[in-house]
């Protein structure tokens, strides 16, 4: 029997005994970038009172870094400008949808060369990911605490990419560390990250093709590159 945690279903029993409780607790959501938010605000903010957290310093091309913040901020007025009209039109979120805030985070490079040193040549997905998160997760408990928020939580688990089992440990282990809870989460699930690209062409929002760091960019090249002559081959 497989002792694997359906995270998606821990989240919809934590917001079921919310609703009974009628109440709608504090959220710090550290988000990646734009279209990995898209959907995960447009569900979460019908049951939790939302501040975005964007702490993202593997992101090691300041311009890149500072066009996917700014991404960030024009995707939640959109949503706040709903909220505000009352104009769901096109949306799964209703009336109960809620206002969203945006703190962002320190944007020191070097804090997450220092985490990942020595793991510059892993593969995509392997240890240097999880150092990486571990980072971005890390500083997310903490800014909760700090600010009094109930849970805590990441974009991160939406993507297909990405290992969700991995992602609700490392925020277990940082909400224990700092003593607020960290909300399970799977947002790839029940077809979460096929409406993230739709809300990503709802909004037209800058779809990156890698995940942040200069590592993951120069490895997505290659793999363009041998892509493309593999096409010449051919």
């Amino acid at each position: 029997m497989s002792n694997k945690v359906n995270y998606a279903k821990e989240l919809e029993k934590k917001i079921d005994c919310f609703q009974k409780e009628g109440r709608y607790p504090s959220l710090l959501l550290h988000a990646c970038c734009a279209p990995c938010s898209s959907y995960c605000l447009e569900y979460l903010r019908q049951y939790f009172d939302i501040t975005v957290f964007y702490y993202n310093p593997n992101i090691m091309n300041e311009p890149e870094y500072r066009k996917r913040v700014e991404e960030e901020k024009r995707l939640i007025a959109e949503y706040n400008k709903q909220v505000e009209t009352e104009n769901f039109e096109g949306m799964n979120s209703d009336a109960s949808a809620r206002k969203i805030e945006i703190i962002e985070g320190d944007y020191i490079v070097s804090d997450y060369l220092n985490a990942v040193r020595g793991l510059e040549n892993c593969s995509e997905g392997g240890d240097r990911c999880t150092r990486c998160f571990e980072l971005r997760l890390e500083e997310s408990a903490r800014i909760a605490k700090e600010n009094g928020f109930e849970f805590f939580t990441t974009t991160l688990t939406i993507s297909p990419l990405k290992d969700a089992e991995r992602l609700n440990r490392i925020g277990d282990e940082m909400g224990n560390k700092y003593g607020v809870s960290f909300l399970p989460s799977d947002f790839k699930k029940k077809e979460g990250y096929k409406r993230s690209i739709e809300l990503s062409h709802m909004f037209d929002l800058y779809r990156q093709d890698f995940c942040g760091c200069e590592f993951s960019r120069l490895q997505r090249e290659k793999e363009k590159a041998d892509l493309a002559a593999k096409d010449m081959q051919e």
